[in-house]
């Protein structure tokens, strides 16, 4: 049964907006966990634009599932996260220009690296998740210096223009989940997923966790944060 995880930066977005303490995401994260959420997914970036230093130290105390801290693979994040201690740490690539990230992470580029980073996390037992593009030479480097987790970047498909081009890209997806999990990795999904594009990801059973923040949050706004989580829980479990 897939498990869905849960992003909360927009709600941190949105309080940004005004500059002041509401709607406050570590309140978002509880409900969240509440409705079923199985995960809570946050992104400290370098410039704090949504989630901050007190957001993350809030969150540890309260997570009641596990907390999954997406960040770029800096050395201020990598000390950052060994003193916070989540359960799992998503390494992705950062941009300050970008409005949300925009393509898997380049593990290929430099796996001595990454390696190293895998290590410093690992040595203080978190988990480490390399958020990629449904690339299998990029999965095989992941699985090669340590990572447990793949997570399939499936941002591209969620922005096919037509049926073909969505299939086209979900068949590459597909192709990446086998090859993930034949390397004995967890395998994990995100981007750009929503209460309709989901739907397809049925046929892969492999896939056991879900990350999902904008759309819930966007959902949210109209129905409640409590039934919109509710509601791609439906999608992406089987009961």
């Amino acid at each position: 049964m897939a498990r869905l995880a849960v992003n909360i930066d927009h709600v941190a977005t949105v309080r940004q907006a005004r500059g002041i303490d509401e709607p406050d995401p570590v309140l978002a994260a509880g409900i969240a966990e509440l409705a079923g959420a199985d995960c809570i997914i946050c992104h400290l970036r370098e410039d704090r634009r949504h989630i901050n230093d007190r957001d993350l130290a809030l969150l540890r105390q309260t997570v009641k599932t596990k907390l999954n801290l997406e960040m770029a693979a800096v050395d201020e994040m990598i000390e950052i996260a060994r003193n916070t201690g989540p359960e799992l740490s998503t390494l992705v690539p950062e941009k300050r220009e970008e409005l949300t990230t925009e393509g898997g992470l380049d593990v290929k580029a430099n796996p001595d690296q990454y390696g190293k980073v895998v290590e410093r996390l690992r040595d203080k037992g978190i988990k480490v998740s390399f958020f990629i593009d449904p690339d299998p030479e990029q999965i095989e480097i992941a699985h090669k210096i340590g990572g447990e987790i793949v997570e399939i970047h499936t941002g591209h498909y969620s922005e096919a223009r037509n049926e073909s081009e969505a299939e086209e890209r979900f068949v590459r997806i597909a192709k990446a989940v086998e090859i993930a999990s034949g390397l004995g990795l967890s395998v994990s999904a995100g981007h750009g997923l929503n209460y309709v594009n989901v739907k397809r990801f049925k046929a892969l059973p492999m896939i056991e966790e879900y990350s999902i923040g904008h759309s819930i949050i966007a959902r949210a706004v109209l129905v409640g944060l409590d039934r919109a989580v509710r509601e791609m829980i439906a999608l992406v479990k089987d009961y």
